[in-house]
């Protein structure tokens, strides 16, 4: 059945513009022209780009981009590599949020039942040394708001004092754990204004809800992608049975 990209874009949701877009980019396997040099789509390129459209939510526009483009060029291996390597990304994270709940658990508390400590300062090498990260991440922080070193006379060099390595130390590892600034922020301010944990709980299972948001979008999104492929292989339609003997819906 000829389809054309007005027809494409409405059975989508988008913009013939952004069909025509997609077909620039490989997410759509080429299209063949009429004798009028109209494209002439059809049920393949269709599938195509609700896959696309279903891969992007979970594995972001740029590895959908590739995913599409490796299926298009046969290449099903690197396909798979690249779901691998997404969900494996995803999982990372997620090890990386629950290290960071952990540790700013411990942080949290000494946070709220010691008293500003009178420790030395730090340089900005020196703390930067202690955190593992380079000094231009401090710099970052300050600019952002996160931190504010004194200056040392004379030199004028950025010092830090003891609550500041206590709260570069938060940002450290709220930044390992895929933090922005916006959410590390007000998990700051409450812990500085009033001791008050809420803001670094709340941020902790808003990034858990985005993993398990992502999950979810990823499933969806492989679902139609396993689809595609076996349609591409020949061995089954949408709503026929898998080589398995399993029904795919």
């Amino acid at each position: 059945m000829g389809l054309r990209p007005v027809d494409l874009a409405r059975r989508a949701g988008v913009s013939t513009q952004l069909v025509r877009n997609y077909e620039a980019a490989g997410i759509l396997p080429p299209a063949p022209r009429s004798a009028s040099g109209y494209r002439q789509y059809d049920e393949e390129h269709l599938s195509a780009l609700l896959t696309y459209r279903a891969l992007a939510p979970g594995f972001g526009p740029e590895v959908a981009t590739s995913i599409m483009q490796a299926v298009h060029e046969g290449d099903h291996e690197l396909a798979y590599r690249l779901v691998d390597a997404a969900h494996a990304g995803l999982h990372q994270q997620r090890l990386a949020t629950d290290a960071a709940s952990e540790a700013l658990g411990a942080m949290a508390a000494e946070f709220l039942d010691e008293a500003p400590a009178n420790g030395p300062s730090l340089l900005v090498g020196e703390l930067a040394h202690q955190l593992g990260v380079r000094t231009s991440a401090l710099r970052v922080w300050e600019a952002a708001g996160l931190l504010s070193p004194t200056r040392e006379p004379g030199t004028k060099y950025r010092k830090y004092g003891p609550e500041q390595i206590r709260d570069a130390r938060i940002i450290h590892m709220l930044r390992q754990g895929r933090y922005y600034f916006e959410q590390i922020r007000p998990v700051l301010d409450g812990l500085r204004r009033t001791g008050n944990t809420e803001a670094l709980r709340s941020a902790i299972a808003e990034r858990r809800a985005a993993h398990n948001r992502q999950t979810h979008a990823m499933l969806h999104g492989a679902a139609l992608l396993y689809q595609l492929l076996q349609e591409r292989d020949g061995q089954v339609g949408r709503g026929g049975a898998a080589p398995d003997g399993h029904l795919v819906t």
